[in-house]
């Protein structure tokens, strides 16, 4: 009997989904009964293949495999395939989140009418990154880079009737398109100087001190990942894009689009780390990054929001550990992450179902939320304590490896790392814990430990909405036991806590969440909350309001609905929300992301629109009059001709007399 080989597994688990996307937009509408199976199965079984390529690659050698494309002149383009521990695992976990994000949708969005196209965008997304992580050249790898970015374009402007879901889509392609221009070219000066687009020659290349000008090539790669992964200054568009459904943020947010240039950061790092120039500056990054998302989380109300300046602030930690130089931390973090974010962006997507609202300001004048979605409610609250990176949860010790290893770098114990780059990451990740603590405490006191009326009974959750919590519960709850065991498929370097980072950081963690729960209490007795009953929601219909006894299917319609007015006021701003208080003065620039969009507006839209401005001006009155002179010229010297030609022979006669008498009377004059 042959086996079938890990590479052909492999080359399986990208090619699955894309040819599931392809059917799903053929038969979307001459076959809607295939849509869904088409949207799970070929999902589910590339996340099995890649699990299986995991499981067969272990801990051994790196496997490469290439082929190829087409001669293009000094530097060829290979089809090749990479697969290592880092890879491998990777593509796991993202099989296993794309494979909970299709079935979720399955009863998110069983009524939506885009649900095909919706279905075969997150299948050619999730093939996308299947490619990223398992190529093993640059170029090949650009491809699923950009096709991730078109996806994300058509996905979060899912609700394309609104006005905020357009803005929110064209901001996400326009700002990262931004950062792929500098990426792009950072690709081709590493593929001239290394002789190659083979990511394993790029690092050979690295290795023996062959690349020109590491810190403009490093520089110029960082844009492109700072796009992608949403790190400071251009992470403007990752809070934008919640306008999208629920799904498609757990997808993006998780395991997919923004992971992607940590990845590539990770893969890359010897790149990166020929020079201290451009370590310093993605430490700054990332620390700024870390620092402004937690303090921004804080000051949100919308509960998706929360989730997505906190997906900024995880992304930072990454950030951070690849600055002093570790990968397996970053990546270790990486997976956590993935599997508690999306754990998070699902619950949340109950949890808006059940409350009619994204409104956390809503959810706390509402009793028994948690009652009404048990489900959402444990789940949830268990994926919050690995957010804030209590233990046992997988979250503790990915941020503590983390920690640690900025520990070991602010000691001058890593080589090549300036030890200003370790003090840097160390202490805005300890900043950045404690407000972490912060924002998740808010969060399930304002949306699960609500007063007031009851909350309104919309009927059970679906059960693919259900179940896919439970799958995420597990990795949430037990990969920090694989702690031990991540060395040997990453570099081998341990990441395991430390005694001292593992007690300031779980100390700054209760101290976070005491004072938060301490701030609840303030401002709860302070505050007189003003009941709100059944929050109305525009479009949103209430079951049962109908005289419906069975919750119907338009529970699911309601949703999208409010999903469609995404931003509207639902209810007053909150008294007793304890991030006014413990903010003070900087929860309004909080609340707006200090104001860096307007900033942003002012320096680069403004200018740029004034600019087109003045073209359309210069087009219309000036090109346009000289276009409409070089015309009407000829017409008025056509129109006085015609004038003169009047058929009478003596009006000719009279005016070739006195034609010659005028050049009569000039050669007199002259002479």
């Amino acid at each position: 009997m042959t086996t079938v080989s890990t590479v052909t597994l492999a080359a399986l688990v990208p090619l699955l989904p894309f040819l599931g996307a392809v059917a799903g937009l053929l038969l979307g509408r001459r076959a809607p009964g295939f849509v869904r199976p088409l949207a799970v199965l070929p999902t589910a079984a590339a996340a099995l293949l890649a699990a299986a390529v995991a499981v067969r690659q272990g801990t051994g050698d790196p496997t490469d495999a290439a082929t190829r494309l087409t001669p293009t002149g000094s530097v060829s383009v290979d089809l090749a395939l990479h697969l290592d521990g880092f890879a491998v695992l990777i593509a796991a976990v993202v099989g296993l989140v794309a494979t909970c994000v299709q079935v979720y949708s399955t009863g998110y969005l069983r009524d939506d009418p885009r649900y095909p196209s919706y279905a075969a965008l997150v299948s050619l997304f999730t093939a996308a990154m299947f490619l990223v992580v398992y190529s093993g050249d640059l170029m090949v790898l650009l491809v699923g880079w950009e096709v991730m970015g078109i996806c994300s374009y058509f996905l979060v402007g899912h609700y394309w009737e609104t006005e905020r879901a357009r803005s929110a889509s064209l901001k996400a392609f326009l700002v990262t398109k931004l950062g792929d221009v500098p990426f792009l070219i950072g690709i081709l000066a590493l593929a001239d100087a290394a002789g190659t687009f083979r990511i394993n020659g790029i690092l050979t290349a690295a290795g023996n001190g062959d690349i020109a000008h590491p810190t403009v090539v490093g520089l110029l790669l960082l844009a492109g990942v700072a796009g992608k992964s949403a790190q400071f200054p251009l992470h403007t568009w990752l809070p934008d894009a919640m306008a999208g459904p629920t799904p498609v943020s757990a997808l993006i947010h998780a395991a997919t689009m923004v992971a992607a240039g940590i990845y590539v950061v990770a893969r890359l790092l010897p790149v990166f780390a020929l020079s201290g120039a451009v370590l310093a500056v993605l430490a700054a990054t990332a620390a700024v990054t870390m620092v402004g998302s937690a303090l921004s989380a804080l000051a949100q109300d919308d509960i998706k929001r929360v989730l997505a300046w906190s997906t900024i602030g995880q992304l930072g930690y990454m950030a951070g550990a690849l600055a002093v130089a570790d990968r397996g931390a970053a990546v270790f973090h990486l997976l956590s992450h993935a599997a508690f974010k999306a754990l998070l962006f699902l619950g949340a997507g109950v949890l808006i179902h059940a409350a009619g609202t994204n409104s956390l300001a809503a959810m706390s004048r509402m009793s028994g939320l948690g009652k009404r979605v048990p489900d959402a409610a444990w789940t949830t609250t268990v994926a919050l304590a690995a957010l804030a990176a209590l233990p046992p949860f997988s979250g503790f010790f990915s941020k503590e490896s983390v920690l640690a290893a900025a520990e070991h770098a602010a000691g001058g114990r890593t080589d090549g790392v300036p030890v200003p780059v370790g003090w840097t990451v160390l202490v805005a990740g300890l900043a950045t814990a404690l407000l972490t603590a912060g924002y998740a405490t808010r969060l399930w006191l304002l949306a699960l430990r609500g007063s007031g009326p009851a909350a309104p009974d919309r009927g059970p959750q679906p059960v693919a909405m259900n179940a896919v919590l439970w799958v995420l519960f597990v990795p949430t709850v037990g990969l920090g036991a694989a702690v031990g065991l991540l060395p040997g498929w990453f570099d081998g370097d341990p990441l395991a806590p430390t005694w001292t980072t593992s007690i300031l950081g779980t100390g700054l963690v209760l101290v976070g969440a005491l004072v938060t729960y301490g701030a609840w209490q303030t401002v709860r007795a302070r505050a007189r909350l003003t009941p709100l009953g059944a929050v109305a929601v525009p479009g949103i219909p209430v079951a049962g309001a109908t005289g419906d006894d069975e919750p119907a299917a338009t529970e699911i319609t309601a949703v999208a609905t409010h999903e469609q007015v995404y931003g509207d006021t639902v209810s007053a701003p909150d008294p007793a929300d304890p991030g006014r208080l413990l903010l003070g003065p900087l929860h309004g620039p909080a609340s707006h992301g200090f104001h860096l969009d307007a900033a942003y507006r002012a320096l680069f839209v403004r200018p740029v629109l004034a600019a087109a401005g003045l073209v359309r001006f210069l087009d219309r009155e000036v090109v346009e009059t000289y276009v409409r002179g070089a015309g009407g010229g000829p017409r008025l010297l056509g129109a006085a001709v015609r004038r003169a030609q009047t058929g009478n022979v003596q009006t000719y006669l009279t005016v070739l007399l006195a034609g010659a008498v005028a050049l009569a009377v000039l050669v007199a004059v002259g002479a």
